[in-house]
């Protein structure tokens, strides 16, 4: 493994350590009695500064052991946690993440900010002018592992010490590549608390068979600290992978005692894998089973050994259980190459589909069975990989708390962000894409839906105002919903102020819904004055196109002075859906299979032009539909009976007037080319059994832009 690549290990545990350390901080603003979260937000930076050290972070470690160091005084309730110890941690947060992002960039580092916000840390401190200072964090030094002595630190007084641990660490002996020192392992290891340390040489080859760059010795380190079973396992964090790790908890009393903590010597041989059962018992064969020596004694009788043996028995099959689920372990994949395998997914369910046409063309039953089962596990096999790549939303509903936070600070107001629904799950394409109009949503949410503490007492309603994230799945797809107890949206101010603009003429009819539909034209604002949150009249057309780029929908429900629900409905994937393949007159289209409810058919109408919509009556309801031959201009004649394919879109339901449906197509979406990529009505394109091109109908902005131009 190269330098860069141990580099990037670290970046990347490091940004996930930093969202969880944000994510602690806001939790602990909320209950600041909290230990648990307290040691949340020590071990986040205990681990990034251990393994910055390790990787070569200098900058990165020297500045967090500052900060470990006045979480530790909280941890020992020395310091209380007040508001201005989180906003300095924070910051403290925000410029590590700098760090990072400058090691890539080359950017130099702000000292006077570090110091800043070193200062303002210390103090907080008590005592700290007189304070001896601080060992700063040292570097490891890339070396040949040293052969350290049996080391056993004098047990003193333990009343503060909580656990025992028994470590075996055997590194790989190709670890020196990675980077990593297994010495400043041990030594943070030992920082931990009382330690016991004895190295294993007996691996060590002869001098000429020596080879400096491998590794071949390893360690048994017994450990007696107030620390978690986490803590302990996060200094290995970095190396778990190149390496064996065994740690157990041996005793919770503090005290070093093998008899009470894991019985005799022989068990605990055999626990360290050191000794076998076998071996034991040839050892221990001509002596008589403790069984048959305390029931000869008439100490205890047959039938309490016997329950004994099996109480016995069934610790020993709940420990094996438990081992066998640790041994399940996840791997890092980059994204790049996920994304690659979901594009020979891709490739591979078009290929199925021309398999599974020539074997019908050719009527072979044979070809037509190998294409059956080829479908079989193509099937599977899209599945599967569009299983890994779906993620769970919570990881960006998270980032969204501390623009809450900051934001409701700034504009004076109260809001605390609730979430529901973290857990489900999403193309983690659709993720990425999302952030940006979910920002948008929530700032516009904070500054225009939620009125000022002073002005919410006033109408009977709590200080603080609530906002609700949630996500849930609602058939293929995922409905987001922004919730808040705000002031709710006035359709006659929208009307009036889109009239100022000349969005909508003077004597149009809107309905509530078309006057809220209209704060997402560009240009439009609500906002009195411009400020650093909102006013210039972008935002909310971005998020509507951001929204229909990921092939979703945006719907908003207001009501004046009880508040607003912005609903986003998703596509679950962008990669492969199913859809209804259309055809008109020698073209092929397909359309999302999510929206489509109905097809009927149409008796031929020669009236219609582009620029109108006919009017259907389905089943007592009226349906407007629209002619996808005129909106192309696609020559030639309709045949005599057309078909309707009545799709649902944004709780209307309009028809699509084609020539013939064909049927139900699974579709491998493109990507349309510079040419094309800006055509209305269009999102993309796939490939057909026969190798043919069909081009995805975006139905949505499809209809979105024949209600626009008959309004």
């Amino acid at each position: 493994m190269s330098q860069d690549d141990v580099s990037q290990a670290f970046k990347e545990e490091a940004y996930e350590l930093l969202a969880e350390l944000e994510t602690a901080l806001l939790e602990l603003e909320e209950n600041p009695g909290d230990d648990d979260t307290v040691n949340r937000v020590f071990r986040a930076m205990h681990t990034i500064k251990g393994s910055g050290a390790m990787f070569g972070f200098d900058d990165i470690a020297t500045f967090t052991h500052e900060v470990e160091n006045v979480f530790d005084r909280v941890r020992n309730n020395e310091i209380p946690v007040t508001k201005e110890l989180l906003n300095l941690t924070l910051s403290a947060r925000d410029y590590i993440l700098d760090l990072l992002d400058g090691s890539d960039t080359g950017e130099g580092v702000d000292l006077a900010r570090a110091e800043t916000i070193v200062s303002g840390l210390k103090g907080l401190m008590p005592g700290e002018a007189n304070a001896p200072e601080e060992t700063p964090v040292e570097a490891p030094v890339e070396a040949p592992v040293e052969t350290p002595r049996p080391e056993t630190k004098s047990l003193g007084e333990e009343a503060a010490e909580t656990a025992v641990y028994r470590i075996r660490f055997k590194p790989e002996k190709d670890i020196f590549l990675t980077g990593a020192n297994p010495l400043s392992l041990l030594n943070e290891l030992k920082g931990l608390g009382r330690s016991t340390v004895i190295v294993h040489t007996e691996e060590i080859p002869s001098l000429v068979d020596y080879d400096p760059d491998h590794c071949y010795v390893w360690w048994d380190i017994i450990l007696i600290a107030a620390e978690s079973l986490n803590t302990v396992k996060d200094v290995f964090i970095f190396v778990e992978d190149d390496c064996e790790l065994e740690i157990e908890v041996i005793s919770k009393e503090g005290v070093l005692d093998f008899d009470s903590a894991s019985g005799k010597l022989g068990e605990i041989l055999m626990e360290r894998g050191d000794l076998t059962a076998e071996d034991l018992k040839k050892v221990l064969g001509e002596q008589k089973k403790l069984g048959e020596i305390l029931t000869s004694s008439g100490v205890v009788t047959g039938e309490q050994v016997r329950s004994a043996l099996a109480e016995q028995e069934m610790v020993r099959e709940v420990k094996a259980v438990k081992q066998k689920k640790e041994l399940a372990s996840s791997i890092r994949v980059g994204a790049d190459k996920l994304d690659y395998l979901v594009d020979l997914v891709g490739e591979l369910v078009i290929v199925q589909a021309r398999i599974t046409q020539v074997a019908g063309d050719k009527k072979d039953h044979d070809l037509i069975a190998l294409a059956e089962e080829l479908e079989r596990l193509s099937d599977e096999l899209r599945d599967n990989t569009m299983g890994i790549r779906m993620l769970p939303i919570g990881t960006t509903f998270n980032k969204f708390r501390r623009m809450v936070r900051d934001l409701s600070a700034e504009l004076g107001k109260k809001i605390e962000l609730l979430t529901e629904g973290a857990d489900t799950e999403l193309d983690k394409t659709v993720i990425e894409r999302l952030n940006d109009p979910l920002v948008h949503l929530l700032r516009n949410t904070i500054d225009h839906g939620i009125e000022p503490p002073s002005e919410r007492s006033s109408h009977g309603k709590p200080e603080t105002g609530t906002v609700l994230l949630s996500a849930e799945h609602s058939g293929g797809e995922v409905l987001i919903k922004i919730t808040d107890d705000g002031a709710g949206m006035d359709p006659g101010k929208i009307r009036a102020k889109a009239e100022e603009r000349g969005l909508i003429a003077p004597d149009a009819e809107l309905s509530d819904k078309e006057c809220f539909a209209l704060i997402f034209d560009p240009g439009f604002s609500m906002a009195k004055k411009v400020t650093s949150v909102s006013g210039r009249g972008v935002g909310m057309d971005v998020v509507k196109r951001g929204i229909e780029g990921l092939r979703g929908i945006v719907d908003i429900q207001s009501e004046k002075g009880r508040g607003t629900t912005i609903t986003i409905r998703l596509p679950l994937t962008l990669a492969i859906i199913e859809g209804l393949q259309i055809k008109v007159g020698g073209e092929f289209y397909v359309i999302p299979l999510s929206l489509v409810e109905e097809c009927v058919e149409l008796a031929q109408d020669n009236g219609s032009s582009p620029d109108t919509q006919q009017i259907l009556n389905l089943r007592g309801e009226i349906v407007p539909y629209i002619r996808l031959r005129d909106w192309f201009e696609i020559s030639g004649e309709a045949p005599d009976i057309e078909q309707i394919v009545v799709t649902g879109v944004d709780e209307r339901r309009i028809g699509i007037v084609v020539d013939h449906v064909i049927g139900e197509h699974q579709t491998v979406i493109k990507n349309l080319g510079k040419v094309y990529r800006n055509v209305e009505g269009l999102s993309g394109a796939t490939i057909k059994g026969d190798g043919t091109m069909a081009l995805i109908l975006d139905v949505p902005r499809l209809v979105g832009s024949v209600i626009e131009t008959q309004r």
